[in-house]
């Protein structure tokens, strides 16, 4: 499906059933350098389950036209204009690293428009080191390498794909190294220069939940556990021997908390 958003294609994936307007709206925003497909455990389990799904590719990723959004700020009002090119009145939002601090920025910024959002694998401050920065902006294979390292807990390391015979740490640098130059290296600048989140937690007043992981060394559970205090009523679930990649490491244990918390916004709406 393809939508139009400030006169450039944005390509959605819906879940293998049509988007249906009157249904609830899951928007499902990806991380750094990705795209759409890092959800595909969970969107066709909502999309057969009453839901209306829209899986993103950001602007200038996978099979969106235009460039990369450069600060989280400028992302969460390109959100906004997405929402109401849909026009919907609000959705429930599921953001991954990046696209969690997005999904963050835009609950505060755009409090109308959001009913619920699931934060995955986000913190306070998401400082990218040096290195990784470096490699990106030359666009060598190392930012693809340091960044499918990191991000995978251990048993990711040694195999734990569903899928028998498909290397969790190799399908990740593929998808890396498949954006086009210069979009990983500005979605790394956009984390590594926010400072808004604790601030933005602050004014978010919709159904919040955090989930993350207890090895995630991108985002760890020291710099991540402030900013679910910082929102009021939020709720905080950590996987067990996951690292910062949950919806591909975990994806049973992902989807399981995003259909509870899902299900209880729903109630206390």
């Amino acid at each position: 499906m393809r939508i139009t958003v400030h006169s450039e294609p944005v390509f959605v994936q819906t879940g293998g059933q049509p988007f249906d307007v009157n249904k609830p709206a899951l928007v499902f925003l990806h991380g750094a350098g990705m795209d759409h497909t890092v959800w595909g455990q969970q969107t066709r389990y909502f999309a057969h389950r009453g839901y209306a799904v829209l899986a993103v590719d950001l602007p200038g990723h996978g099979r969106s036209g235009g460039t990369a959004i450069p600060t989280i700020g400028d992302l969460a009002d390109w959100l906004a204009s997405f929402i109401d090119a849909l026009e919907l009145p609000s959705v429930n939002l599921i953001g991954h690293s990046m696209g969690a601090l997005m999904a963050l920025e835009a609950a505060a910024r755009h409090a109308g428009k959001t009913s619920a959002v699931a934060l995955l694998g986000v913190a306070t401050r998401m400082p990218v080191h040096r290195d990784l920065l470096a490699a990106a902006a030359d666009n060598k294979p190392l930012a693809a390498a340091l960044i499918a390292s990191w991000g995978h807990g251990g048993r990711a390391h040694r195999g734990g794909n569903i899928a028998s015979g498909i290397w969790l740490i190799r399908n990740a640098i593929r998808l890396i190294e498949r954006s086009r130059p210069g979009i990983l290296a500005t979605d790394l600048k956009a984390c590594d220069v926010y400072e808004g989140a604790l601030e933005s937690a602050g004014k978010i007043k919709c159904p919040v939940l955090m989930l993350l992981g207890a090895t995630d060394r991108m985002t760890p559970l020291k710099v991540a556990l402030p900013l679910g205090e910082a929102i009021t009523g939020s709720r905080t679930v950590i996987l067990p021997n996951c690292g910062h990649m949950m919806m591909v490491e975990e994806p049973a244990q992902t989807l399981s908390a995003l259909k509870t918390f899902l299900a209880s916004a729903r109630i206390d709406a």
